[in-house]
């Protein structure tokens, strides 16, 4: 076998044992034995998230028919079989009419719940655009433009949030001011740096330590004031005068009876990531969990570790396998298709160009990259020089943000299919 294969081999199955220790099953039956879930009336099982319908099946498995109701919002694909709890698809990660209609019907069994039954919410990556409940009278339509906006100039997923909840009726902490007075146990899986309550499904039953001041800077700072739709500008700026109730804050009494727990989170992934890559026979290297910041300028820095590596054998000597995680944001440029994992591998690809025996790799733990069917993409020091036999420019596509169609001739895309977790993304660095 080639070393081109062997690196290839040897990523795919550090990047499989970092999925499966985020498999959100076991994290949720651990969480739940710990939980006094005998001492409620009734029990409703609420959510949103790319893995909540996998978080619900634990939920089912582990409590059969002391579920009472329940609903569950997950983006196209990401399924699990359930009996007691409802599964609704809708959109990701532009919101659609279908998550609105779930968020509507899950605020209603919020409502419906009293102060001797238990809310259990299951929160994981995606959960914000999957639990859209926009305040009147801004449209579903209007919505789907600010998050657009948003996404396209660049915004950090704090950011994205703050604005976000403030134009919902749900998030923010609002679910759990709408379940109140009955007790709310979340059930997170983490798809944040740093793994903030407030910011994880842009947190709807945690504190929100936001407010509209804070939303209005989020516009100002990309300057997207003129574009917004008029009815999300004058609620904004309703609510900078006082005029719109402010999300709940810490010590609201809605809180009062409510937890949040992260039962799973980016760490965990890296650790067996490392493990794995060990067993393999690399020296595992961890960056960091908490890595933020343009894509291609982070695949540039993580590209020149290789090349210091190969040289100077600093900060490690090969055979090492550098590791990271986090979550990093694309400014879209072109009109190209993909994912910032893609990004990452084929702005490595650039700076890898006619290094031996190194491999670049990127994956979002959730089995879909961006609005692709892959997780992410590989590239070595062959990867220019291949995609150029076949007409492929990897500047162009670099500068077009079209990674998808760059890697897919090359065979380079990494297909793993809806995973049913989400803690952000794993990147890796090879080299033999």
């Amino acid at each position: 076998m080639s070393l081109s294969r062997i690196l290839r081999r040897d990523a795919q199955a550090i990047f499989k044992a970092a999925v499966a220790a985020a498999q959100p099953e076991t994290a949720v039956l651990a969480a739940l034995k710990n939980l006094p879930v005998h001492r409620y009336r009734r029990i409703f099982v609420l959510g949103a998230g790319k893995a909540s319908a996998a978080m619900a099946h634990a939920v089912e498995r582990a409590l059969g028919k002391r579920v009472t109701a329940g609903l569950v919002n997950t983006k196209d694909g990401h399924l699990a079989r359930l009996k007691r709890v409802q599964l609704n698809e809708c959109g990701h990660p532009v919101p659609d009419q279908r998550g609105v209609d779930g968020a509507r019907q899950i605020a209603r069994l919020a409502g419906e719940a009293e102060a001797d039954d238990l809310v259990l919410c299951l929160i994981s990556g995606g959960g914000s655009a999957l639990l859209p409940l926009p305040a009147p009278p801004i449209t579903l339509a209007e919505k789907q433009v600010t998050t657009k906006l948003l996404l396209g100039c660049g915004a950090t997923i704090h950011e994205l949030n703050a604005v976000r909840k403030h134009l919902s009726l749900i998030k923010g902490g609002q679910l759990a001011r709408l379940a109140a007075p009955a007790t709310v146990i979340s059930l997170m899986l983490s798809d944040v740096v740093g793994d903030p309550l407030d910011v994880i499904g842009s947190g709807p039953t945690a504190p929100d330590p936001s407010t509209f001041q804070s939303a209005w800077t989020v516009i100002e700072k990309y300057g997207l004031a003129t574009q917004l739709p008029a009815p999300v500008r004058e609620r904004l700026q309703a609510g900078l005068k006082g005029e719109v109730e402010e999300t709940p804050k810490a010590g609201d009494p809605c809180f009062e009876g409510t937890r949040n727990l992260v039962i799973g989170s980016n760490l965990l992934a890296v650790k067996a990531a490392s493990a794995k890559a060990k067993d393999l026979g690399y020296k595992p290297v961890v960056l960091s969990t908490t890595i933020e910041g343009e894509t291609k300028d982070v695949a540039f820095m993580h590209a020149a570790i290789a090349r210091e590596a190969r040289a100077t054998g600093r900060p490690a000597k090969p055979p090492v396998c550098f590791i990271s995680g986090g979550e990093t944001t694309v400014t879209i440029r072109g009109d190209g298709l993909g994912g910032r994992n893609q990004e990452f591998a084929l702005a490595a690809a650039l700076v890898l160009d006619g290094q031996p025996g190194v491999l670049a790799f990127s994956g979002g733990t959730d089995g879909t990259d961006g609005p692709t069917d892959a997780a992410g993409a590989m590239a070595d020091g062959d990867t220019v020089r291949r995609a150029a036999k076949l007409g492929l420019n990897a500047a162009s596509a670099l500068g077009r943000n079209d990674s998808y169609n760059f890697f897919s001739p090359l065979g380079d895309l990494v297909k793993t299919g809806p995973t049913g977790t989400n803690v952000m993304d794993v990147r890796l660095l090879l080299l033999q």
